[in-house]
């Protein structure tokens, strides 16, 4: 079943829509969805009726390699989110660490 991008969310055959566990709590996060045909739906938490867009499992798999090697680090200027042993006593296992804390953390580790 080809499903075009756009398309209503609601319209999806999707039985479960889920979000990362590091997702804004007051629900600003961007869900995903797998359907039947394997690809992958994403949508607005703030809108599910609204639009969905839909990617091929590669296309995903790609923009998550560039996620990991941070291709995309200059969206969010604040710092990195990164997860991290010490994070796990926040209440959702993440710590905000700008560019050079994640340097000093990095370089400790490599001194010890």
């Amino acid at each position: 079943m080809q499903v075009p991008n756009g398309i209503p969310a609601t319209q999806l055959p999707v039985p479960r829509w889920r979000k990362s566990r590091a997702s804004n709590p007051s629900g600003c996060c961007v869900e995903v969805a797998e359907l039947p045909d394997g690809a992958i739906a994403m949508r607005n938490s703030r809108d599910p009726a609204g639009p969905a867009l839909v990617y091929t499992r590669a296309e995903v798999a790609a923009f998550l390699a560039g996620v990991k090697n941070g291709e995309f680090d200059d969206l969010y200027p604040g710092g990195v989110v990164v997860l991290s042993p010490e994070a796990h006593r926040g209440r959702f296992g993440l710590a905000a660490l700008r560019p050079a804390q994640i340097r000093a953390a990095a370089s400790a580790r490599h001194d010890t």
